[in-house]
């Protein structure tokens, strides 16, 4: 056969000659042949790279990348010199969002990236206040968790907690000790032990629930356990831990087995032979060093590693009252804490309709208040009050001397607020008077400084809305001509329920942002008085404690356990790992307080949620402010952005309007399950807004019976202008057929005030 130069000379035994030059220069046979080599190497998409592999000297790893010449070759015979490249950039860039986008999605937490895109910081605090901030809550008992300290806040030893027990004393001592760190991410427990109760009815009285035991505890770090959505918990699971943790499965449990796991109500008592280990003779050979100085630009900075906002100084020592003593509820000289008043606080802006109403129903329905003593026995229990803040006027009016007199006066004509002011209930429910420069000004971390801010100061997520001082200025006017009262972006009008007058000037101005009196619909939404009320559960909770929650809130059970964990907190926003302060926990005059007024006076008095969110977790302050599971207050947020579908709680609600319009196919489980299928387990529901739509089409006034019939005759008139109310006849027949779950809910409320059944723990309404 006749030799070619086009192949490659072999040896004898088959295999390709190889080059026995010393140098590492190629060798081809034939220049034909490293043409084509060359030629074949900048059409391949991919080129071999060789890299040494560690520890082996005599061998390279042969990796294939990329071949960038041939793809810059592609995209010039394609699109040009210029667009080329440019296209090229376009998609490195894509290629890049889209990556971070799958990992940030579909990651799991501990991997996910943590990049702040385009958010500088909020942080005006240096390390030694952040440490004082925890330090005093700790101290105070507002930690009882076992969750880690953030490293970055840098503590040298662990805190003593008085809100946690100690670890019980082993029965061989152990000479083990941890070893030494940097930083301290625990604490040492210090406080009364524990002992988790087994909630139940118990035969033949199973046809309600029992009422929570008065002083007992939600342990929210087992709850976090059951119900944390990062860590792939369902809506649906939490639930039942919930309701049957809770005893709320009275008579109708179908579990078997242990269910210690699912035990988080708990008892505080004395401590009884337990000790911290911490704390014995043995000595420690390695104690916890103190964090070791960080440098920065070649001198100790005590703030290394802390990211402060730009363009201000770090703020001046946090001025702080003395920690607080944590007492257990068993030793306490009265059922109630001063400390730890149990408020409810709520905020409403314009007329009082059904939404707020429905609030205080649920709140009689489902909270230990009493109502079923009869005057004079005593209630052996700490009953807490629901305070209701009126702001009846545009949140930017001005003052008026005589609000408060025709606030009530707007109270009494008002069908849906008069009941209320019964004298059954004027232990538990008290209107209060919004005033914001009186509430202000009752802040000692902002009066001084808050009317510098005066013309930005309605800031929502850095949108703010400027109130011009001439606008307040011709209101003012217009207030004292017409007899409308106002007071300091507050105002209240003689009779709430009266129609605005008719002139071209206020028909104008009705959908001016600024003069809008609540959301009439949603085209003509209140933007106003939201951004006031996201600063108002700040305020009214450091002023006076307690728990705020937001007018489109119901409640579903008691909230005894809730009040026992004495921590903050606030709940998640659905799938993002920021807080929903539509219900907000803080104790009075707090070290976390005091933190969150000064951060936001310095990032322009700004309250929305997403914007809180940063200041905690600017400052490492997030376990301060826990953020609990959405499920406990809000279980179908997550159904609603398409989350757990496969699994959903009852109701399943692909919408938030489906509380309100039920849709048929499943139109059937209002009236066949009642409340005690309404996300049972679940403390409220929040049905974010909607306040145009009535809670009862068919019945839209308010039904409470004889007692109450002088504003049901006037409520009903107005629903029904073409109906004489003397005349009226209810008939089945002009009832829905089907029910939705807001109108089963009204009308489950309403019959306990009538009489006609009790409560959801069986005690009866005694007038």
């Amino acid at each position: 056969m006749a030799s070619s130069n086009y192949f490659t000379p072999q040896r004898g035994n088959g295999f390709l000659d190889k080059s026995r030059l010393t140098n590492t220069l190629p060798t081809y046979s034939s220049a034909v042949s490293e043409k084509m080599h060359r030629h074949s190497r900048s059409m391949s998409w991919t080129v071999p790279v060789s890299v040494p592999i560690p520890g082996v000297h005599s061998r390279r790893l042969r990796l294939f990348m990329p071949n960038p010449s041939r793809v810059r070759q592609i995209s010039i015979s394609r699109f040009g010199r210029r667009r080329g490249p440019i296209l090229l950039c376009v998609v490195l860039i894509a290629s890049i969002v889209t990556i971070c986008s799958f990992a940030r999605r579909f990651g799991a937490e501990e991997k996910q990236w943590t990049t702040n895109f385009g958010e500088s910081s909020t942080l005006v605090f240096g390390r030694d206040d952040l440490q004082r901030i925890w330090k005093w809550e700790i101290d105070s008992g507002h930690y009882p968790s076992n969750a880690k300290i953030p490293e970055q806040v840098g503590l040298s030893a662990p805190p003593l907690n008085p809100a946690l027990p100690p670890r019980k004393v082993p029965t061989i001592p152990s000479r083990f000790r941890p070893p030494p760190g940097p930083v301290a991410t625990t604490t040492r427990g210090d406080g009364p032990r524990r002992v988790y109760l087994d909630v139940q009815s118990l035969p033949p009285d199973i046809a309600y629930p029992p009422r929570p035991v008065p002083g007992s505890v939600a342990d929210l770090d087992v709850i976090m356990d059951h119900c944390d959505f990062s860590q792939g918990k369902y809506v649906r699971d939490c639930l039942e831990v919930l309701r049957i943790g809770a005893g709320l499965d009275n008579g109708k449990r179908l579990r078997r087995g242990e269910m210690d796991e699912w035990k988080y109500i708990y008892m505080e008592q004395e401590k009884e032979n337990f000790t911290d280990p911490f704390t014995d003779s043995i000595p420690i050979a390695n104690p916890i060093a103190p964090p070791r100085p960080l440098v920065s630009g070649g001198e100790t900075d005590p703030n290394a590693g802390l990211r402060k906002k730009v363009g201000v100084d770090w703020e001046t020592q946090l001025p702080l009252r003395t920690p607080l003593q944590h007492t257990p509820y068993s030793s306490l000289s009265a059922p109630c804490d001063p400390e730890n008043p149990r408020l409810f606080h709520m905020f409403w802006t314009g007329p009082f309709t059904d939404k707020p109403y429905l609030a205080l129903l649920s709140f009689l329905f489902t909270q230990n208040v009493g109502l079923h003593l009869k005057d004079g026995d005593t209630l052996n229990v700490c009953r807490p009050e629901f305070w209701m803040w009126i702001n009846p006027g545009p949140a930017a009016s001005v003052p008026n001397p005589s609000a408060l007199s025709d606030m009530y006066e707007g109270l009494k004509t008002n069908p849906w607020a008069a009941p209320f002011l019964h004298h059954r209930f004027k232990d538990v429910i008290k209107f209060k008077l919004w005033n914001t420069t009186d509430q202000l000004d009752g802040i000692p971390e902002l009066k001084d400084e808050w009317r510098e801010l005066r013309e930005t100061l309605f800031n929502s997520g850095g949108h703010i809305v400027s109130v011009p001082a001439e606008k307040s200025q011709s209101k003012s006017a217009e207030a004292s001509s017409t007899g409308t009262i106002e007071d300091s972006t507050n105002s209240t009008d003689v009779d709430p329920s009266a129609k605005p007058l008719s002139t071209g000037e206020n028909k104008s101005d009705e959908d001016d942002m600024l003069n809008r009196t609540g959301s009439k619909s949603s085209s003509s939404y209140d933007r106003l008085s939201v951004i006031l009320s996201d600063m108002a559960r700040f305020v009214l909770c450091h002023r006076f404690g307690g728990i705020y929650l937001d007018a489109d809130t119901i409640f579903l059970r008691d909230w005894e356990e809730l009040w026992g964990w004495k921590g903050a907190f606030a709940y998640r926003w659905s799938r993002l790992e920021k807080y929903n302060t539509a219900v907000l926990r803080m104790n009075k005059n707090s070290a976390l307080g005091s933190f969150l007024f000064r951060t936001a006076l310095k990032n322009g008095l700004d309250f929305h949620p997403m914007t809180v969110s940063r200041y905690t977790k600017d400052a490492y302050l997030e376990g301060l402010l826990l953020r609990l599971p959405d499920a406990m207050f809000d279980s179908a947020w997550l159904n609603t952005e398409y989350y757990q579908r496969e699994r959903p709680p009852q109701p399943y609600f692909q919408e938030f309007s489906d509380f309100f319009d039920t849709p048929t196919q499943t139109s059937a489980a209002p009236q066949a399950l009642g409340f005690e299928g309404f996300f049972q387990g679940a403390f409220s529901y929040h049905f974010h807004n909607f306040w145009w739509k009535p809670f009862d089409p068919t019945r839209n006034w308010p039904d409470l019976g004889p007692r109450f019939s002088a504003g049901e005759r006037a409520a009903r008139a107005a629903a029904e202008p073409d109906i004489d109310p003397e005349d009226a006849t209810d008939r089945v027949a002009d009832d829905k057929r089907d029910l939705d779950w807001a109108t089963v809910l009204k009308r489950t409320f309403e019959s306990y005030i009538r009489g006609e059944r009790p409560n959801m723990y069986g005690e009866w309404l005694q007038w």
